[in-house]
């Protein structure tokens, strides 16, 4: 059974499909993890347990989701088959309803409130080429990572053409919102963009109570089925959403991706199923709602876990100067991206919103430069382009959230990022013989672990090191910088 269009009451399970990128930094390759066993690594372990056994139930057709595009890309490298089994199955409520039920998500999974405007577009507008590219049509709603909010980020979606996303409840700036229906936002310049409000307790029993979900008739009729009776009362119907990392359904609950599969085909007379662009068509928002400034579903202080210590990660002061340090190297690489790029463009960021589409391969770097620009230029100037904008996607990768979300900066995901900014200030370097690799290493050196003690710093230099033998392999010998 699919989702129903309807203005009776309904009800949606929104899956977030993300999983912090594994690949090595440099040969874009998962190394094998012993901790995954008897798979090569995390991706393909929680590939058998959640995405292969979700798309053949056909659970990509009745759910609302998004999937991160790294790891969709993932996906496609090792397992396009299951790639075109979710592709095709959110393409059926496109062809039945003329809205589908995926969202798109911000690129790189960036904290988007801790990021600059310029950043926020950026990561914008790749997650939508990305999406474009992959379901052959424009999303309506955006998952926002760690659905981390601010006025500004709201304003960037809206601007993009985006018409949704969905919030926590304590994201709404009142004490208690009724949650049963959406609202809008107001915006500035008159635009305004609707959220959604997940059910907190529902959200919470399907993500951590494995009791809740042993049995889907159970759920819907003892705790799914109260919501929709009792205070606040009004005409209007009502909408209950429930929002969960989709790695859930089979992964870190076994057996659970039935549990969705039979919820969802609920048959009976209750509310029904459905996803949150269907329900707009027949249910537009009627009450407006202003938000909290930086805040998340993941962290009840705000975005505190992304930039200091706070009481969900303890020992978290290396995060404060993680971000001090990556914000300083940002700021340079975009200094040397700007020096060159000036010149020939009048807006030289737009020249990286676009750049999604090299990345995509849609376009060369060439044809994508003559386009915006209005001529072709030599190929020495293209070279170093393509370094600069190279450098600029490392850049946007070290700040992908993982690197801050655990406790200790000794592991994957926070070196990783440290990896991306060693990257970064290479491929800045070979495009303009500009070399700050000392300076970054002084901004890196308080980034310590309070549990082996090992430093951001060692990590950056190690990993430049590395990287310059790579790239010394891979780029042309005949290439002068400047």
């Amino acid at each position: 059974m699919s989702p129903q269009p309807s203005n009776s009451p309904s009800f949606c399970v929104h899956g977030h499909f993300y999983q912090p990128v594994r690949e090595d930094p440099l040969t874009n390759e998962i190394p094998e993890e012993q901790g995954a066993a008897p798979y090569h690594d995390w991706n393909e372990r929680i590939y058998a347990h959640c995405y292969a056994p979700n798309a053949e139930l056909g659970n990509f057709e009745r759910i609302s989701f998004n999937i991160g595009p790294t790891l969709f890309t993932w996906l496609d490298l090792h397992h396009p088959e299951t790639s075109e089994m979710i592709v095709t199955q959110e393409r059926r409520n496109v062809e039945r309803y003329g809205v589908g039920n995926a969202m798109a998500q911000a690129y790189h999974h960036t904290i988007l409130p801790l990021a600059r405007r310029e950043d926020k577009i950026t990561e914008v507008m790749w997650g939508i080429a990305d999406f474009e590219n992959r379901f052959h049509h424009t999303p309506q709603g955006m998952w926002l990572p760690e659905t981390a909010a601010d006025l500004q980020t709201l304003e960037v979606l809206a601007d993009c053409g985006i018409q949704f996303t969905i919030l926590a409840p304590w994201q709404a700036a009142v004490d208690s919102v009724d949650i049963t229906h959406p609202y809008w936002v107001e915006l500035p310049n008159n635009k305004r963009i609707v959220v959604f409000f997940y059910q907190p307790e529902l959200s919470a029993r399907i993500s951590f109570d494995p009791g809740s979900t042993a049995n889907a008739d159970d759920f819907y009729n003892h705790i799914l089925l109260p919501q929709f009776y009792g205070a606040p009362t009004d005409s209007a119907p009502k909408f209950v959403m429930m929002a969960s990392d989709g790695e859930l359904y089979g992964h870190h609950q076994p057996f659970r991706d039935k549990f969705l599969s039979r919820l969802t085909q609920y048959s009976g007379d209750g509310p029904r199923p459905t996803f949150p662009a269907l329900w707009l068509q027949q249910n537009q928002p009627t009450h407006t709602m202003t938000i909290r400034e930086k805040t998340s579903w993941s962290c009840h202080h705000g975005v505190l876990r992304w930039i200091g210590q706070c009481g969900c990660t303890p020992h978290g002061e290396w995060k404060t100067h993680l971000r001090q340090a990556l914000n300083r190297i940002a700021e340079v690489v975009d200094a040397q991206y700007l020096a060159v790029v000036k010149p020939l463009l009048s807006d030289p960021w737009q020249l990286r919103h676009q750049y999604i589409r090299v990345l995509l391969g849609q376009l060369t770097l060439a044809d994508l430069v003559e386009l915006l620009v209005g001529r072709r230029l030599t190929e020495h100037q293209i070279i170093q382009l393509d370094l600069l904008l190279s450098a600029q996607h490392e850049r946007q990768r070290m700040f992908t959230s993982c690197g801050w979300f655990f406790e200790d900066f000794d592991r994957i995901e926070p070196r990783n990022v440290v990896a991306y900014a060693a990257q970064a200030v290479w491929l800045t370097n070979l495009a303009t013989g500009e070399d700050f690799s000392q300076k970054a290493l002084g901004w890196l050196r308080p980034v310590e672990s309070w549990v082996s003690g090992l430093r951001a710093d060692v990590v950056f230099s190690d990993r430049l090191a590395l990287t310059r033998k790579f790239f010394d392999r891979m780029q042309p010998s005949v290439w002068v910088p400047g």
